[in-house]
């Protein structure tokens, strides 16, 4: 019953975020970049393993799970296979208004053979994966006021953050009602 109760909430809490999110988008104004559900997600410039600078901004036009984790983070670790079963499923599809669906990692991370493995273990097939090797002085954690890990957040196309912190069938559930 309880689980019930719960998965009637959340599909409610979407519902309500994701049509409060248009609302906000299609008002004809710029959105305030901030944290909340229908602020514009502030942009990521971070390095990958190999080094290379990768921005949020360049996967705009797709669903976005912005993904804070660790590799020695035992509930992230966790909560990886959801994110891969749900990554897997949804990568190729084509959204109301957005194409396909991709994740994009900062880890906590300090020790970077860590990261690399973990990533490699877990089976993290997506190539967005980054990490300033600060742990929890991490810069993109602090601006996203990061305090606890796993930490989510879900953007739209545009970059607007239409869910927070979903987790197990949550997730599956928000990206699922976004579909064509």
């Amino acid at each position: 019953m309880k689980i019930k109760i719960t998965l009637v909430f959340v599909l409610l809490f979407t519902v309500s975020t994701l049509t409060h999110a248009a609302q906000t988008k299609n008002d004809g104004q710029e959105a305030t970049i901030g944290l909340n559900i229908g602020n514009k997600a502030p942009e990521i410039s971070e390095k990958t393993a190999d080094g290379k600078e990768l921005n949020l901004s360049t996967l705009q036009g797709k669903i976005v799970l912005i993904d804070f984790w660790a590799s020695w983070c035992g509930p992230c670790r966790r909560e990886n296979p959801t994110v891969v079963s749900v990554y897997e499923k949804y990568k190729d599809s084509k959204f109301k208004n957005g194409k396909g669906f991709t994740v994009y990692s900062v880890s906590l991370d300090k020790d970077k053979s860590a990261w690399e493995q973990a990533i490699q273990t877990d089976k993290l097939g997506w190539e967005n994966h980054v990490s300033d090797l600060q742990g929890w002085n991490s810069k993109f954690a602090g601006i996203y006021g990061v305090r606890g890990i796993p930490a989510n957040f879900l953007i739209d196309e545009n970059g607007i953050i239409i869910g927070k912190n979903l987790r197990g069938p949550a997730l599956e559930q928000a990206i699922s009602v976004l579909l064509k």
